[in-house]
C-alpha cells in the first residue's frame, strides 16, 4: 500500500549516525562531544537528487531517440538554530581547532530524515542519506531575526522507506 499521508515540518525529525571507517570515527567524536545524535532546532531542510539524463539525438530527428542515465548527485541544506560549533567541526574535523600540520580526514556521517504524523503513527516515511559530507557552512547574524547557521552537504547515496 502506498503512503498517501500529508506531512508538515512539525512531523519531521533528524538523527545522525556514522559509517564505518576513519571518516566515520571523526564524525563520532563530534557527535559524542555535542550530543548530536538527534538534531534539534532545524528548519528549511532540503534534499535534492539530480540525475544527469543525456538525450541522444539522431541527425535529421528533432526529438531524442533515447534518454541515457548519467551521474547522480545528492545534495541539500539544513538550517539550524543551535550555534555551538558542531556543524563546523563536521565540516573541518580536527582543522576546526586550528591549522593542522598535514592532511586530515573530513568527517562523514549518515542523516536520517523521518516524518510521522502523530494522528497516524503507523505510517512513516524515512530517507537515509549515507556518507554525508558538509561542503559549505554559513553563519547568519541578522539584526532582528533569529541567529541561524546553515550547512550545505552532499551524500554518496540515499535509501527511502515508506511504511504504511
Amino acid at each position: 500500500m502506498a503512503n498517501t499521508s500529508v506531512f508538515t515540518g512539525a512531523d519531521g525529525s533528524i538523527t545522525l549516525s556514522v559509517p564505518d571507517g576513519p571518516e566515520g570515527e571523526k564524525a563520532q567524536e563530534v557527535l559524542d562531544k555535542y550530543d548530536l545524535v538527534s538534531v534539534g532546532r532545524v528548519q528549511n531542510v532540503k534534499v535534492e537528487v539530480h540525475s544527469d539524463v543525456k538525450p541522444f539525438h539522431e541527425i535529421g530527428q528533432r526529438y531524442a531517440t533515447e534518454l541515457r542515465p548519467g551521474n547522480v548527485t545528492i545534495r541539500g541544506t539544513i538550517g539550524r538554530a543551535f550555534i555551538n560549533g558542531a556543524m563546523v567541526k563536521l565540516l573541518l574535523g580536527e582543522a576546526a581547532d586550528g591549522r593542522p600540520a598535514a592532511s586530515w580526514a573530513q568527517p562523514a556521517f549518515n542523516v536520517t530524515l523521518l516524518v510521522q504524523n502523530a494522528a497516524t503513527p503507523e505510517i512513516l516515511n524515512t530517507v537515509v542519506l549515507h556518507d554525508v559530507k558538509i561542503e559549505d557552512w554559513v553563519y547568519n547574524l541578522p539584526e532582528d531575526e533569529f541567529l541561524l547557521e546553515s550547512a550545505r552537504f552532499q551524500a554518496l547515496y540515499l535509501t527511502v522507506t515508506d511504511e504504511p
